[in-house]
C-alpha cells in the first residue's frame, strides 16, 4: 500500500495501470475505485482480474488501500473484471460490477457489499443481479457491461450496457430489480454509462462511438425522456475506450476518466486522470479538455 503519495498532474495513479474510475465522497475523503489493467507489454487484450481503491482528502495525496474486491470473489462467475460503480446506502457500501458469467462466454451484473468504503467487499447475492438471460433478447454476449447506479429520494436506479443502454429500478434492499428492463435510445451508445444529478438536472454520460469519445444527454426526470446534448470529452489519446465519472468535492465538480498516457500505456494499459468540470447557465456542461497538468494547474 502506498500512503499519502503526492501526484502532480495527470495521470493521478502512476505505479499501476488503472481504468474505469468511479468515486464517492465519505467522511471528508474522496474514495476512488478503479479497474486494474494487467496486460503485459505486447499483449493487446484486456486482462482485468480485480478492482482497486484509493482515497484522498485533497485530490493530490492518494492512499492506496488493500485490494478490496476480485472477480473471483463472485464464485458463481467465470471471472474477468469490467467497469463498476460504488454507492453508499444506510451505512453500507455497495459495489456494482460487471463480470464474466458462469457460462464463460457472456457478461453479468453483480453486486458486492461492505461496511467500510475500503472493504473488503463480499458477494451480496451469490448469483447475478442481471444475467444475460434476463435481458431483452440479444445476441451480444457483452451486453451486461459497465453498471452505474444513482439513488434518488430513497429509490435506486441502474443503467448499464454495451451497444444498448439498459435501465431498471432496483429493490429497496438492492437485491434485485423492481421494474422491467427497458432500453434508452442514445446516439452511438457504446458502453461506459455514468449518471449524476446537478442543478435540477439528471445527466447520462457515456462512451460515444468507437474509438470512444464521451457524450451526454439530460433530463428533468430520472426516468427520462433523455435529450441528447453532445460531446463532453474527446478520444483520450492512445486509448480506444473512455469511461466518465463526475463527482463533486468541496464545492467543485470534477471529471475523472482514463487514457493511455503512462509509459507502456495504451488501450489495454490505461491510467485514471482528473480534470475540472464546469456547467453553463442553462445547465449544460462545458466540454472537458484533457490536460497533463490536471487539477494542479
Amino acid at each position: 500500500m502506498r500512503t499519502g503519495e503526492v501526484i502532480d498532474g495527470n495521470p493521478i495513479i502512476r505505479h499501476k495501470f488503472t481504468a474505469d474510475p468511479t468515486a464517492i465522497v465519505h467522511g471528508g475523503r474522496v474514495y476512488l475505485y478503479t479497474g486494474h489493467d494487467e496486460a503485459k507489454p505486447g499483449v493487446h487484450e484486456y486482462v482485468m482480474n480485480d478492482w482497486l481503491c484509493f482515497s484522498s482528502r485533497d485530490l493530490a495525496a492518494w492512499t492506496e488501500h488493500s485490494t478490496p474486491l476480485r472477480a473471483s470473489d463472485f464464485r458463481w462467475s467465470s471471472g474477468r473484471a469490467y467497469a463498476s460503480k460504488v454507492v453508499e446506502r444506510g451505512g453500507a457500501f455497495y459495489w456494482f460490477v460487471s463480470v464474466g458469467d458462469a457460462t464463460g462466454f457472456a457478461s453479468a451484473i453483480a453486486v458486492a457489499s461492505s461496511r467500510s468504503p475500503t472493504g473488503p467487499f463480499s458477494d451480496l447475492l451469490g448469483r447475478p443481479l442481471v444475467a444475460h438471460a434476463d435481458l431483452p433478447p440479444t445476441s451480444n454476449k457483452k451486453a451486461n457491461l459497465d453498471p452505474t447506479v444513482l439513488i434518488v429520494d430513497g429509490t435506486a436506479y441502474l443503467w448499464w450496457g454495451n451497444g444498448t443502454c439498459y435501465f431498471a429500478e432496483l429493490t429497496d434492499d438492492l437485491h434485485g430489480l423492481a421494474s422491467p428492463i427497458t432500453t434508452i435510445d442514445l446516439p452511438r451508445f457504446e458502453e461506459g454509462a455514468h449518471v449524476h444529478a446537478a442543478n435540477g438536472w439528471y445527466y447520462l454520460s457515456y462512451g460515444y462511438g468507437a474509438p470512444e469519445r464521451v457524450a451526454y444527454a439530460m433530463s428533468r426526470s430520472i426516468k427520462g425522456p433523455w435529450q441528447f446534448v453532445g460531446i463532453l470529452n474527446e478520444i483520450p489519446g492512445n486509448s480506444e475506450t473512455n469511461r466518465p465519472c463526475i463527482f463533486e468535492f468541496e464545492g467543485q465538480s470534477y471529471f475523472a476518466y482514463h487514457n493511455g498516457a503512462l509509459p507502456g500505456g495504451g488501450s489495454h494499459r490505461r491510467s485514471v486522470c482528473i480534470d475540472r468540470l464546469f456547467y453553463n447557465s442553462d445547465g449544460t456542461m462545458q466540454r472537458v479538455v484533457m490536460t497533463s497538468e490536471g487539477i494542479s494547474s
